[in-house]
């Protein structure tokens, strides 16, 4: 009677999901809270962000549990979760935060992901608004940067798969039936001793990876690396796909494309690094010649910083022109890891699970 009471109770509520993903492992912890949410009867929306107009966000019912779920990028959510819920409307509802971090096995041993700041600013930003945080899970999902990382083998990604479903299953029931669940205390102080290097990926770092991807010569002008950015970063510039800075590197395109001719320019990101040092100090030394000296310190760095992203801007404008001739083209080509099969393994999230 205890249980079928609880149930009772349960089944006149809701369950409002908002995710973002890029490679599908946010999609998968939505579709697994749903079916968590199946088994009470729970009535359960699950809401793609990257299909809403952040301008018109429409309110959840006030008797709907709502969750949040993100993949983690650069130690933070990736800014188009943030702009969602700073521009989410004010209410009391309570509220779930998940994230699917880079998840890796060694062995038999679960590495787990780093989370930083992804539950610090959301948490700050949704109790300022009125709603309370009911729980955190973070999911250690394969990894899918393989800009950073060698692609992990079908083994890792199936044994990821199967633990944390039946994770995120249990966390659900026990969220479904009015448990508080969060994230363990060690995981806390982790986080937020790593939380300053989300600040730097965000008004840095992001950039810088949004000018690493470029697509080879064997693509064959589909455009579904265009048409299927969940942000709208891809452009056609020359007849070729051209990232724009407001790129979030969910790795959607490189995953998707058919012709795996989406690669990581690791040759011409590491030759910007070393040629942006002297083109920064050249500007610094005919600046101060010409006009005043600018001491070192918090604003000679932000314009250190501004100099780097606009000096990248044109290089990667120029590099992504020079592509058209064969020579260049393979040299990029050749000095990208993706391009190797030790490394450049493609990850797509598993269905079905």
């Amino acid at each position: 009677m205890r249980n079928f009471g609880q149930k009772e109770i349960l089944s006149s509520q809701k369950l409002t999901i908002f995710y973002f993903s890029g490679t599908g492992n946010s999609q998968n912890v939505a579709q697994w809270m749903s079916s968590a949410a199946s088994k009470y009867d729970i009535e359960c929306s699950i809401n793609n962000i990257a299909t809403i107009q952040r301008n018109s966000i429409v309110p959840v019912p006030v008797n709907s549990l709502v969750v949040f779920i993100s993949p983690v990028h650069g130690f933070n959510y990736p800014p188009v979760m943030l702009h969602f819920i700073a521009r989410f409307p004010k209410g009391n509802n309570k509220v779930i935060l998940m994230n699917t971090r880079a998840g890796m096995l060694i062995g038999n041993f679960n590495l787990p992901g780093l989370s930083g700041a992804a539950f610090l600013f959301s948490t700050f930003m949704l109790k300022f608004k009125g709603y309370s945080i009911a729980g955190t899970k973070s999911v250690d999902l394969p990894s899918n940067w393989i800009s950073l990382h060698p692609g992990l083998n079908k083994k890792t990604i199936l044994r990821l798969h199967e633990k944390h479903k039946a994770g995120v299953i249990d966390f659900g029931e026990k969220i479904l039936t009015g448990k508080k669940v969060y994230i363990p205390f060690h995981e806390r102080v982790i986080d937020i001793i790593i939380a300053p290097l989300s600040i730097g990926y965000y008004l840095i770092g992001r950039f810088i990876f949004a000018k690493t991807f470029y697509s080879s010569a064997d693509c064959n002008h589909c455009d579904l690396c265009v048409k299927n950015c969940p942000v709208k970063a891809i452009i056609k510039i020359d007849n070729r796909p051209f990232w724009t800075f407001t790129c979030e590197s969910c790795m959607r395109c490189m995953s998707n494309c058919p012709k795996r001719c989406i690669e990581t320019a690791h040759g011409f990101i590491i030759s910007y690094c070393l040629y942006s040092s002297a083109l920064t100090g050249l500007f610094f030394h005919y600046f101060n010649s010409l006009f005043f000296v600018i001491p070192n310190g918090f604003m000679r760095f932000i314009l250190e910083t501004a100099l780097f992203l606009l000096f990248l801007g044109i290089f990667y404008r120029i590099f992504h022109y020079l592509m058209r001739f064969r020579f260049f083209e393979r040299l990029m080509v050749y000095t990208s890891l993706t391009k190797y099969k030790f490394w450049g393994n493609r990850y797509k999230a598993l269905k079905d699970f």
